[in-house]
């Protein structure tokens, strides 16, 4: 099952708030276009599992960077 729209906009949020993110703009059906750093090439990501597959990611850089590359 898809990530609902709700379910992303939080996620997005979060990470916008953590300063994770640099900026992200929603799109129209569940588009979403993001940017790391101010400096960074946008990502637009065109489907609600893409954008949770990032937001994925971006957790795993977090959680390297923390130094919580153990599992």
């Amino acid at each position: 099952m898809p990530p609902t729209a709700d379910e992303i906009d939080v996620w997005i949020s979060v990470l916008l708030a953590h300063g994770h993110l640099h900026r992200a703009e929603p799109g129209p059906e569940g588009v979403w276009t993001v940017w790391r750093t101010p400096s960074s090439t946008p990502r637009t990501l065109h489907h609600p599992v893409l954008v949770l597959d990032y937001i994925a990611e971006v957790l795993r850089e977090v959680r390297v960077d923390a130094g919580d590359g153990a599992r």
